[in-house]
C-alpha cells in the first residue's frame, strides 16, 4: 500500500501545490492515508523534553495547520505530530500564489502568511484527540496591537489540548515577527508565556518549545539559549525556513517567503551545532529543516538533535517515506553500534 500511497502523491505534484495539499488533507480525511503494520522498532523510541515518543520521526508544523488530520499522520507512523501555526483569529494569509515547488531543488519556497481557521476550530478539533502525541504550534495574528498577547492567548486557550506548545517567531511571512528573537523581545515574550503558565491549572502544563530560524549569527544563538535556559523553557526546534538563498536551479528560485526542503538541510544542521554548543546541556533540540532520509536524520542527530521533524520531503518522496526514514535510521543506529537513539545525539 505504501506504494499506492506514493504513487498517488507523484500525481498530485501535477496539480498546483497548495491545491494538491488541500486534496491530500481531504483524502487522509476520508482514511485514506498509509498505515504500517506492526510495532515500530524499540530502537528509534525515546524520551523528549518529559514526552515519551514510539519514535523520534516527527511531522513539522505547517502540515496540519488546522489540526484536521493528526490522527493519519500519527497513523501513518510519525512519532509525534505539530499541527499549526495557529492564530487567536482566522486569517486569510497571504494572496496566492504564495507556494512553490522546486522540483530541480527538492525544495519548496511559501509565503503563506499563517494562513489558518483561528484558535476556535483548532482546539475543537484538539479536543477530540485521542491518544498521540501532537503539538500546538502558535503564533500571532499580522495586523495584532500585541503580538505577545496573541502567543498569551493560544497558550490559555489550547490549554489542557496539547501534547506541548512550539512557540514560533520565526516564520520570514509575518512582517516583524522574527523581531521577536532578539533578545529583550524574547524575554518579554517568553517571561509573559511563564506568568500565563503560572496562573494556569497545573493539570494542563505540558513542555513549551521555541522554534528559531535558521539565519542567526553566532552572537545571536548564544543569547537565545541564555534566554530560554533563564525561562525554563523545554527544548528548541532548529529551524524553520530561511530567507536565504544557497544556489538553486529551478525557474521559481527567486520566489519571495521561506525556503525549505532539502537545500535547507546544511544551513539548519551548522544552526544546529550552534544551539548544541550554546545550549551546553541546559535543554534538548530537536532538528528540522531539509531532512529527507535516514541520512539526513542521522545527520540531525549526531549534530545534536534528539528528535528530528520533516515535511517538504513529502511533497517529493510521498507519505511512505516516513517508513523508509525509520527503516534506514534504525540501521544506521545499529550499524554504529548503538542500543538507542539517545546514544547516538551529539557523537559527531
Amino acid at each position: 500500500m505504501s506504494l499506492v500511497h506514493d504513487l498517488a502523491a507523484g500525481a498530485l505534484r501535477s496539480l498546483d501545490p497548495e491545491d494538491a495539499h488541500g486534496l491530500t488533507i481531504r483524502a487522509l480525511q476520508a482514511g485514506l492515508g498509509p498505515r504500517p503494520r506492526g510495532p515500530g522498532d524499540p530502537i528509534l523510541a525515546i524520551r523528549f523534553a518529559g514526552l515519551d515518543l514510539p519514535n523520534c520521526v516527527g511531522l513539522a508544523a505547517g502540515f496540519d495547520k488546522n489540526a484536521q488530520v493528526y490522527g493519519p499522520m500519527l497513523a501513518a507512523g510519525f512519532g509525534f505530530v505539530e499541527c499549526g501555526t495557529v492564530t487567536p483569529l482566522p486569517q486569510a494569509g497571504n494572496p496566492r500564489p504564495r507556494l512553490f515547488r522546486l522540483t530541480e531543488d527538492r525544495a519548496v519556497i511559501n509565503r503563506m502568511g499563517f494562513n489558518n481557521e483561528g484558535l476556535e476550530a483548532f482546539a475543537g478539533r484538539l479536543a477530540r484527540r485521542q491518544g498521540g502525541v501532537v503539538g500546538a504550534n502558535i503564533g500571532a495574528n499580522k495586523d495584532s496591537e500585541d503580538r505577545v498577547g496573541d502567543y498569551v492567548t493560544g497558550l490559555r486557550r489550547l490549554w489542557g489540548l496539547a501534547s506541548y506548545f512550539t512557540i514560533n517567531i520565526s516564520s520570514p511571512n509575518t512582517p516583524g515577527l522574527r523581531a521577536l528573537q532578539t533578545k529583550d523581545a524574547l524575554e518579554e515574550l517568553l517571561g509573559r508565556l511563564a506568568e500565563a503558565r503560572d496562573a494556569l491549572p497545573p493539570e494542563g502544563k505540558v513542555p513549551m518549545f521555541l522554534k528559531v530560524a535558521p539565519d542567526l549569527e553566532p552572537a545571536e544563538v548564544e543569547a537565545i539559549c541564555d534566554v530560554v535556559a533563564a525561562a525554563e523553557l523545554d527544548a528548541v526546534i532548529v529551524s524553520n525556513t530561511t530567507i536565504s538563498r544557497p544556489p538553486l536551479n529551478s525557474a521559481q528560485a527567486s520566489e519571495a517567503g521561506g525556503l525549505s526542503g532539502a537545500p535547507l538541510m546544511d544551513l539548519s544542521t551548522r544552526t544546529l551545532r550552534l544551539f548544541h554548543q550554546a545550549a551546553d546541556g541546559r535543554f534538548p533540540l530537536a532538528g528540522a529543516g531539509g531532512v529527507s532520509s535516514g541520512a539526513d536524520a542521522y545527520a540531525k542527530i549526531r549534530a545534536g538533535a534528539c528528535v528530528v521533524q520533516l515535511y517538504s520531503a513529502l511533497v517529493f518522496s510521498g507519505p511512505g517515506l516516513v517508513g523508509r526514514i525509520k527503516t534506514d535510521l534504525a540501521a544506521r543506529l545499529r550499524a554504529d553500534g548503538f542500543s538507542s537513539t539517545a546514544e547516538a545525539v551529539a557523537t559527531a
